[in-house]
């Protein structure tokens, strides 16, 4: 897979698709909406930053592209591809707990802060393409 063309679009499955890796320079969408939300994403390959209604949703660090990301009460699920390893930050509910699962294999449990921020890492040197969930605990 690649980067998305237009940084920012909604799936068949009505998942978002977003980001943009193999960009050299930064571009970014805002206003975007969709389900009376409003997204802004900026992007390229050394930060992915997704907003909804003005709060931080995602953040990579460097930049990735993500695929049909989804986000329910109990679920965060996407699949998520970049050329270097990368520390993904969700903001989620505050001081819950959350179990990330990266390829069906849980590799952490962890408290969310008091910001509601859990960050984790994703290694892309064994395979481009990783699926991701994050489980409310």
């Amino acid at each position: 897979m690649a980067g998305i063309q237009e940084l920012i679009r909604v799936e068949d499955d009505n998942t978002l698709s977003f980001g943009n890796h193999l960009m050299d320079e930064k571009k970014k969408v805002i206003n975007f909406e969709v389900d009376g939300h409003i997204y802004k994403v900026k992007t390229y390959n050394e930060i992915t930053r997704l907003e909804k209604n003005g709060r931080l949703l995602f953040e990579s660090v460097p930049g990735t592209t993500v695929h049909n990301f989804s986000i329910s009460d109990k679920i965060i699920d996407f699949q998520v591809e970049g050329i270097e390893d990368a520390q993904i930050t969700l903001e989620l509910e505050a001081d819950q707990e959350y179990r990330i699962y990266i390829n069906q294999v849980q590799v952490g449990k962890m408290k969310a802060n008091l910001a509601g921020k859990v960050s984790f890492s994703v290694d892309f040197s064994s395979c481009g393409m990783q699926n991701v969930m994050i489980k409310k605990a």
